[in-house]
Order: C-alpha cells, then structure tokens, then sequence
C-alpha cells in the first residue's frame, strides 16, 4: 500500500511539473484545491494506463525497442500521456494534453522527474 501512495506521490510531482513547463499541457480549475484533487486522479489514471497497457505496448513493440536501442520509449511514454489525456476527457477531469509533439515532451519531462521522485522518496513496503 506504501509503495501504491509513494508511486501516485511521484506522478502528481511529475505532472505538475510537466503542466507547469508546458503551455500545452492544461489543468484548468477554479481554485486549488480542486486542481490537486483533479491532479491526483488524472495521476491515478496515468498509473493505470502505465501499469496496465504500457507493458502490452512495450511487447508489442519489442523489435523498435531493439532496433532503436529503447529510443522508441520516448513514443511510447508519449502514447501513454495522449491515452491518460483521452481517459481524463471521458472521466470529466479537467487534464488535456495537445498534440503529438507536447506529449513526447510531457513524457520526457514526467519520465525525469518520475525517476527523481523514486530516488528521494521510500518505496519501500
């Protein structure tokens, strides 16, 4: 349960610095503590779709992964950030992320910081 908290912690982090750098990734919102919770459910769904389709992709892509030697991991945390964006849309949560090319930067900087966030904080059960 420790290491469940620990991990959407460290997706909020990395959201919101995503969001905070990017113009074209979106949480609008009337006051804050309305964009935190909006935060930590689209850092929910974002752990879903990571923890339930990002391994599928990644096997189905498994050759680009050689071929490109893993630089295809840039698309594919891109896809992963469109598909949250998709799913925060039908969940009336207000995360949108536009087009193809803030998503590969959003999945950059998330990545970066997401992998931060694990160093400083236990994950630890």
């Amino acid at each position: 349960m420790k290491n469940f908290v620990v991990k959407t912690i460290a997706n909020s982090a990395a959201l919101a610095v995503a969001i905070w750098l990017i113009d074209d990734i979106t949480l609008p919102g009337n006051s804050t503590p309305r964009k935190v919770l909006t935060l930590i459910l689209v850092a929910l769904v974002f752990g879903l779709v990571n923890f339930l389709v990002k391994p599928i992709v990644k096997l189905l892509t498994l050759p680009l992964f050689i071929l490109t030697l893993g630089l295809i991991t840039l698309v594919v945390n891109a896809l992963m950030l469109l598909l949250t964006s998709w799913l925060a849309d039908k969940l009336n949560l207000s995360f949108h992320v536009e087009g193809f090319w803030t998503a590969v930067v959003g999945g950059l900087i998330i990545s970066i910081v997401s992998w931060a966030m694990h160093m400083v904080l236990p994950d630890k059960d």
